[in-house]
C-alpha cells in the first residue's frame, strides 16, 4: 500500500492558518477550493465523483450552509458556499473531505494525504463577483478543455442552475433572485468577460 507524500502541503498548510479557529460569518459568500497533492487526480472513476456529492448531499443536512454553485475536476474542486449561521463552514468542509479521502484511499489501496494541504477559502465581498464567480466555476471544465459546454459536465451544478436537472445541491431562489430565467444564466456564462472585471476577480480564482 503506497504511501503518498506532499512536499507542497507544508507550504500550503501556513497559508491558512486560521482555518479551523477562521469565523465564517452568517450570509456572506466564500470560495472554497483545493487540489490533489502534487497537482494528481483526486477523482479516479466516476463512482468517486457520485460518493463524494452523494455524501455532500447527507452532510449538508446536518449544517446550516447553502451551497451555491459547485465543481468538482479531475485534481480539485470549486464550492461556494453561503453560511447560515456564523462557523457553519469549516465543519461542513472538513467532514465531508475528511470522509471522501478515507474512502477513496480505501478503495485505491493508498495511504496518506490526498490534497494539498487544507482547503482555502476566500470572502467574496460584492454581488458582482458572486455572478462572475459561478460563471468562473461552471466553466472550469470547458476552460480545461474536458467538455465543449458546461452543461456537457456532469459533476457540477450548471445543469440545476438552468433547469435541466433537479439536484439537490443549488438554492433556486438565489438562482432566479439574479437571473429570471435560464436561458438568461446561459447568456451570461457564455458572454464575453469584462477583462477589467476579469483582472479584479482573479484573486478569488484557484491559482
Amino acid at each position: 500500500m503506497p504511501i503518498v507524500s506532499c512536499p507542497v502541503a507544508e507550504a500550503t498548510r501556513n497559508l491558512r492558518k486560521g482555518w479551523e479557529g477562521e469565523m465564517h460569518l452568517a450570509g456572506h459568500y466564500y470560495h472554497v477550493y483545493n487540489r490533489g497533492c502534487n497537482r494528481e487526480n483526486i477523482f479516479a472513476n466516476a463512482g468517486n465523483y457520485v460518493f463524494l456529492l452523494r455524501r455532500a448531499k447527507l452532510i449538508l443536512a446536518d449544517h446550516p450552509l447553502t451551497i451555491i454553485a459547485y465543481c468538482l475536476m479531475p485534481n480539485h474542486y470549486h464550492f461556494l458556499l453561503r453560511p447560515e449561521e456564523d462557523g457553519a463552514l469549516s465543519p461542513f468542509i472538513q467532514r465531508l473531505f475528511n470522509s471522501y479521502t478515507q474512502a477513496f484511499n480505501r478503495q485505491q489501496r493508498r495511504s496518506g494525504t490526498l490534497f494539498e494541504g487544507r482547503a482555502k477559502s476566500i470572502l467574496v465581498d460584492t454581488d458582482e463577483y458572486v455572478l462572475h464567480l459561478c460563471r468562473y466555476i461552471h466553466l472550469n471544465p470547458v476552460k480545461a478543455r474536458l467538455v465543449v459546454y458546461p452543461g456537457d459536465w456532469p459533476y457540477s451544478n450548471y445543469l440545476e442552475w438552468v433547469e435541466q436537472r433537479g439536484g439537490m445541491l443549488v438554492n433556486r431562489k438565489f438562482v432566479r433572485g439574479r437571473f429570471s430565467t435560464a436561458a438568461d444564466y446561459k447568456a451570461f456564462v457564455l458572454s464575453e468577460v469584462d477583462p477589467l472585471l476579469e483582472q479584479r476577480v482573479k484573486i478569488y480564482y484557484l491559482d
